[in-house]
């Protein structure tokens, strides 16, 4: 019988039905999911992440992925592709920390996200194990980065609050990627891709030594995701072994568009 993909559908922003529907009619196709696969070379299990999505005028949502320090990482395939907003580049690593963005006019929703391999026994197929690293709720960014304020874009980020109308910081080490994704929910008609990055000559993205290596362009090491302490309060691990529809039960954000 054929295996069943891990992926972690729980861990990427929920939204209502009638938001999906608007968003896949206006051809923006952003994949949060991400596969475990393997590798015959090296005999080992690596995720694999999409950079996809983009925008239109009034709304965009986008994801991208970085290494678990905020690193950039190198793109294994950058597909082309005859229409926009879709897949720009994927990624393959043995931890990847997840950037998604939704943006409805001048409110933003930002979600990101740590994800591991973790198995239960020793040659047991792994499972996905997240972690929830920031969640952010109706942000703010009152400027038209689609056109007129271009000039900004990748250099500024929503503001975010609590209920109680404090603001709230971004993890430092994730800023870079946040203000990536938030030029990418403006980037009309987007066709490429916005913080993964093209390989070094002379390496492959395909096979990875050993576990804590990454796809990073710097020379940093990945490090272990679960002894990371610099995350947001109430941050809590889910893990997965297969797909399922996404947020059973799960309530859904208020989102609204046109």
């Amino acid at each position: 019988m054929k295996e069943t993909k891990k992926t972690n559908p729980q861990l990427r922003l929920t939204l209502p039905a009638a938001a999906v529907q608007r968003i896949r009619k206006a051809g923006i196709y952003c994949t949060p999911s991400i596969t475990v696969e393997f590798q015959q070379a090296t005999k080992r299990h690596v995720l694999r992440g999409r950079e996809s999505g983009g925008a239109i005028k009034e709304f965009g949502h986008y994801v991208t992925f970085c290494g678990e320090g905020g690193e950039r990482l190198a793109w294994l395939v950058r597909p082309d592709s005859l229409t926009s907003n879709g897949d720009h580049a994927i990624v393959l690593a043995p931890a990847l920390v997840s950037v998604e963005a939704l943006r409805v006019e001048h409110t933003y929703e930002l979600l990101i996200a740590r994800h591991e391999l973790r198995a239960a026994k020793e040659g047991a197929r792994p499972r996905i194990w997240s972690q929830v690293v920031f969640r952010g709720w109706q942000g703010q960014l009152p400027l038209d980065l689609v056109e007129k304020d271009r000039s900004v874009t990748g250099k500024i980020a929503p503001e975010f609050f609590t209920r109680a109308g404090e603001a709230r910081q971004l993890p430092v080490q994730f800023v870079e990627a946040v203000h990536a994704v938030t030029n990418a929910v403006n980037c009309r008609f987007c066709f490429h891709p916005h913080f993964l990055v093209e390989p070094r000559r002379g390496t492959s993205p395909i096979v990875l030594p050993n576990g804590k290596d990454s796809l990073a362009i710097n020379d940093s090491a990945s490090g272990d995701i679960s002894g990371r302490t610099n995350m947001s309060d109430g941050a809590q691990g889910i893990e997965c072994e297969a797909q399922t529809e996404a947020t059973k039960g799960e309530q859904p954000m208020a989102v609204t568009i046109g």
